[in-house]
């Protein structure tokens, strides 16, 4: 059984190989890849393996961008750390998942699926397509309003004057279009999982845009692109070359 993993934890990475070898004596890991960028190019270089572990987070944005740019039709086991609407388009399309911390247990349970999914489908790719639909649904009752701290006070900010929120050393902020900035005790997938993905877009790891804020895009060196807002920002914000498309299509459906 050749194995696939795209993880950009090393120490996750390792203990996912450990695991495997210990589970299945003719497993052999073909590659470890830590980004979109470097799994992209060697999917198309190389034979597909028989099964993938696909960390769904990485370092350059959502896995599943992955999808857009190549053709993957063997199993896909993927993992998360938190991503708890994910999980539930996954039990719903009948695809495996792993929550991290992998144990051995969960992964045994995984591969057994995997095994009994391979005996019954020669190309899942129908299924994971299914299944990034899903998760890309709009979600019904989406947030007007987040509660945010102010002094010693709880505010309201309207989702409708939000600009942009980011990741600023682990903390999440929410910005205005007036350039005022909040705090907000919620992570990045979690807040885009209320929020209208028709206004918002997560175009990188860092960064969550919104439609009204946007200026323009700036071509960079490498198929990437630079982001440029109305209202200033603390540092540029690029879009990988494997999201370039997604961010796009965001942009013209406005």
């Amino acid at each position: 059984m050749k194995v696939l993993i795209i993880e950009d934890e090393i120490a996750a990475a390792d203990i996912l190989q450990l695991l495997i070898c210990e589970l299945c004596s003719d497993a052999e890991i073909v590659a470890v890849l830590q980004s979109i960028d470097e799994s992209v190019e060697w999917i198309r270089n190389n034979p597909l393996p028989d099964l993938i572990f696909m960390d769904i987070h990485l370092a350059d944005g959502s896995s599943f961008s992955i999808f857009d740019e190549v053709q993957i039709s063997c199993p896909v086991i993927f993992t998360t750390a938190y991503d708890k609407y994910a999980l539930k388009a996954f039990e719903v399309n009948s695809i495996d998942y792993l929550l991290k911390p992998i144990n051995k247990k969960e992964l045994e349970r995984a591969i057994g699926k995997y095994k009994n999914l391979t005996s019954n489908y020669t190309d899942n790719s129908e299924l994971i397509r299914r299944l990034i639909e899903n998760i890309k649904q709009p979600v019904k009752n989406k947030k007007t309003s987040f509660l945010v701290p102010q002094k010693d006070k709880l505010i309201p900010l309207s989702v409708s004057d939000i600009a942009y929120i980011y990741i600023d050393t682990k903390v999440v902020k929410a910005v205005t279009l007036s350039n005022t900035e909040y705090y907000i005790d919620e992570t990045l997938d979690d807040l885009m999982n209320q929020l209208d993905c028709h206004d918002f877009c997560r175009v990188n790891r860092q960064f969550i845009i919104s439609r009204k804020a946007l200026k323009d895009l700036s071509v960079w060196f490498g198929g990437k692109l630079s982001i440029n807002l109305i209202v200033p920002l603390p540092e540029k914000i690029i879009v990988s070359k494997a999201k370039t498309s997604e961010v796009k299509r965001w942009i013209s459906e406005g």
